[in-house]
């Protein structure tokens, strides 16, 4: 019995103990695991310390653009204004009615005549019928009286015959001359009813043509203003809800420059004198102009002269209400010399320039940083100021920048 007790014992000394090796290994695991994302976080939390420390700035900015008058002659005078339409209106219906169809839409070319509209003709096509068939009844009764006048007029010839032969009285040939004259007053009579009812035709005609509505000359839709189903009129009523046009239509051909000149400097400009625009949307393209007429009255509250100018060169890449600089050129006669310097520099909006103690400085973005320049200022044209020295034409140009903005900050433009 014994034996058997120190066998057991014997193979129990021999067994694998696996139960502690397991738990070692797990340990080993959790703290590896937890050593990995202490890492994880540091690393992370590293990056975005760096990151952050360097992101990149957004900032506003414009191009600089070159003086107007900086590629051609002299400029004795800069101003600012815009591209007007000498030659717009807003179509509507000359009578009140319900679209039925809009046949424009924004930036359609249309031609003088083209139909743009129509209003329900219901009513103007029965008034119309109505009229045709009053005329073609004036018109039959005209027959019939016609007839019975040419009856009349025999009547008398026969009469006239047969008193000469003593076989009927004078009276009765009298009586039917008198018929005849009768049956010509009222023959003449049915031709003015003839024409009243033709008058009123036409007049149908002209209120059915008034439901359709056609360009009343060539130019483009810039403004659509009705859709089918509503109500227009020539007249505002309703309370908002009839319409008074149904688009806008500008002659293109017809675009000009509209500047206001500061009184004090409109002894400088004279009717025909040459004129250099740059529209603010294209600042490299120099568009040759002309001083069309200075309009003789100025504003009080201004203190401006209006100015028109004719543009020599149409494009469709000119449209209304562009912003647009001139220069106002000098003028020299034949075989004069010109000693008065050109202008040169650009344009800046004053937003883009910012003071430095005595100094006048802007930022330029250049390779994706800020780049502090100092710079020399000349005039101003309206809101804008000439920077003779520091930026060139076509440089990206901080506009409004932050008050911390430094020399070489990391800087990125800012999506509108």
């Amino acid at each position: 019995m014994s034996s058997e007790t120190d066998k057991k014992a014997l193979l129990g000394q021999l067994r694998i103990d696996r139960s502690a090796p397991a738990a070692s290994a797990n340990a080993a695991r959790a703290r590896w695991l937890i050593g990995a994302a202490v890492l994880l976080v540091a690393l992370l939390g590293g990056t975005w310390f760096l990151l952050g420390a360097h992101a990149a700035l957004p900032v506003h900015t414009v191009v600089a653009q070159p003086l107007a008058g900086s590629g051609g002659g002299a400029s004795v005078l800069d101003a600012t204004g815009y591209v007007t339409a000498r030659r717009q209106a807003t179509v509507s219906a000359q009578i009140t009615g319900t679209l039925t169809a809009v046949l424009i839409e924004e930036g359609d070319h249309v031609k003088e005549g083209q139909v743009l509209g129509t209003l329900d003709d219901t009513a103007q096509r029965a008034a119309l019928a109505q009229a045709q068939a009053a005329l073609h009844s004036a018109e039959a009764i005209q027959v019939q009286d016609s007839a019975q006048l040419a009856q009349n007029r025999r009547d008398v010839q026969r009469d006239e015959d047969l008193v000469d032969r003593k076989l009927v009285s004078q009276q009765a040939v009298e009586q039917a001359r008198t018929q005849v004259e009768t049956q010509s007053a009222l023959l003449e009579s049915q031709r003015r009813q003839i024409e009243l009812a033709a008058a009123n035709v036409r007049a149908a005609q002209v209120q059915l043509d008034y439901c359709t509505v056609r360009a009343p000359f060539t130019g483009v839709v810039i403004a659509k203003a009705a859709q089918v189903g509503e109500i227009v009129s020539p007249f505002s009523a309703g309370g908002g809800f009839t319409r008074t046009g149904i688009g806008t239509l500008v002659d293109m051909d017809s675009l000009e420059i509209e500047v206001d000149v500061n009184e004090a400097y409109i002894n400088r400009v004279q009717p025909g004198q040459k004129v250099e625009s740059v529209l603010n949307a294209y600042p490299d393209w120099r568009i040759p102009s002309h001083v069309i007429a200075i309009i003789p009255t100025a504003d009080r509250s201004k203190a401006t002269v209006k100015v028109r100018i004719g543009l020599d060169v149409k494009d469709t890449r000119i449209v209304p209400d562009m912003g647009v600089r001139v220069s106002f050129l000098e003028e020299h006669k034949p075989g004069e010399a010109s000693e008065a310097p050109r202008p040169h520099g650009v344009l800046l909006p004053a937003a883009a320039l910012r003071k430095d103690g005595d100094t006048d400085v802007v930022f330029v973005l250049q390779d994706g940083k800020a780049q502090r320049r100092p710079v020399t200022l000349g005039g101003s044209s309206g809101e804008l100021r000439q920077v003779l020295t520091g930026v060139s034409a076509g440089e990206t140009v901080i506009v409004d920048a932050p008050a911390g903005l430094k020399d070489l900050t990391a800087v990125k433009e800012a999506k509108s």
